[in-house]
């Protein structure tokens, strides 16, 4: 079959730059006084930071370009949450610097408020919230469920929607009877169809199926229902893969001795995952979709020993010195076909919005488990996590990005 897919797809991406608006204000009282009413009214309907329906980008806060300040305050919860996925606990397992801890992330232009668990509950009683993608976006879920635990408790009605073993593995459903809200985990780390060969083989170097102009039905399926849908994933995309497209092998990567990455795939499966979502018929929600998440190996790559150490996160100039092969590439594919789907779901009345988390999160090469996301044991060699984020961490910080992106609509 890898003989068929020969050709290698290969595309250049620059990145843009998104001109500031600056405003001129009045000079004499008597025109502010006069003028004063309407400046308001503007600035009210250009809060609402790159969603389909206003199309009008903040004046007053970028919230992801920014820096990681010093807070010495204590996180949100610690290790005893529940909701904590054992990999990523980096306290319960002897992580012995807490550094990684003592940071907020300081947009340029304003400050971004503290997670509030009351006022999220306040906005999403009665509805419901699914998270689409792979182990990334059930981190942030999971950071989610701890940021909430404060206020309510969940039950987990797993039960309720699935029933295979390997379904009970991958998804998740969690019920909030006090506020009647519903959130989920649809394990879906292509966002295409596959043949899920990773689920009986779990070795990287077996190729898998995706079948590029298929959305994968395990969210396509139930989406249409939820009133908040968040997108994310691409740490599947580095593996070999036979694409087809129309039934018809098409193409390969990392196939016939080739190491290299060609982002076709990553690229194909993002139009066709928000060509479907824009084109729901019966979704009248609020989607986001979260930007590439990076990794921080250093000194090798995953299976090659390499780790992350460091305790401090970046400043602005040292960003580059741990940088993932073809960030920028995977980044600008988003941002590209997010544009591509703003646009459609502005004309098809749906709400589409983008927590652009990439820089930010690249300055945090402190925040993965590294070594501390399993017991430590002598003469055991397990590999390091700097896919993942620790719990307390960085990854509170994108629900903190999220919750004031719901505000804002």
């Amino acid at each position: 079959m890898e003989s068929e897919a020969t050709e290698l797809f290969k595309s250049k991406f620059a990145l843009k730059n998104i001109p500031k608006r600056v405003f001129i204000f009045p000079i004499t009282a008597l025109i502010l006084v006069i003028l004063l009413p309407l400046f308001t009214h503007l600035n009210q309907s250009s809060s609402k930071f790159l969603f389909t329906t206003t199309v009008v980008e903040t004046t007053s806060c970028n919230l992801f370009s920014g820096k990681w300040v010093p807070y010495q305050k204590q996180p949100y919860y610690n290790e005893s949450c529940p909701f904590i996925t054992e990999k990523q606990n980096c306290l319960l397992h002897g992580r012995p610097d807490t550094d990684f801890l003592k940071w907020r992330w300081k947009p340029n232009d304003c400050e971004l408020p503290m997670f509030d668990a009351i006022q999220f509950f306040k906005l999403v009683k009665g509805k419901s919230m699914a998270f689409v993608g792979d182990s990334i976006g059930r981190n942030q879920m999971e950071s989610l469920l701890c940021l909430l635990n404060s206020v309510a408790h969940p039950e987990d009605i797993t039960t309720k929607y699935v029933s295979n073993i390997e379904d009970l593995t991958y998804f998740k459903w969690w019920f909030y009877a006090d506020y009647n809200f519903t959130i989920t985990m649809l394990w879906s780390p292509f966002l295409v169809k596959s043949s899920k060969s990773y689920i009986y083989n779990s070795s990287f170097y077996q190729p898998e199926n995706l079948y590029l102009d298929e959305p994968d039905t395990a969210w396509t399926s139930r989406i249409e229902n939820f009133d908040y849908v968040i997108f994310s994933g691409g740490q599947w995309f580095f593996r070999p893969f036979i694409f087809y497209e129309n039934g018809s092998v098409v193409g390969c990567q990392k196939c016939n001795n080739s190491i290299e990455l060609n982002f076709y795939g990553y690229k194909k499966a993002y139009q066709t995952a928000l060509k479907t979502m824009t084109n729901l018929k019966r979704f009248k929600g609020l989607a986001f979709l979260v930007t590439h998440s990076p990794n921080h190996f250093e000194n090798g790559a995953w299976n090659e020993g390499g780790g992350c150490n460091r305790t401090q996160p970046f400043i602005k100039d040292q960003e580059w010195e741990v940088h993932p092969y073809g960030l920028e590439i995977l980044h600008q594919i988003q941002f590209e076909e997010f544009s591509i789907a703003k646009k459609v779901a502005g004309e098809n009345g749906l709400r589409l919005g983008l927590i652009d988390i990439t820089d930010a999160m690249l300055m945090r090469p402190d925040g993965h488990p590294n070594k501390y996301g399993h017991a430590l044991e002598k003469n055991v060699s397990l590999i390091n996590d700097c896919v993942h984020w620790c719990m307390p961490g960085p990854v509170d910080t994108i629900n903190e990005i999220f919750l004031y992106l719901m505000r804002m609509v």
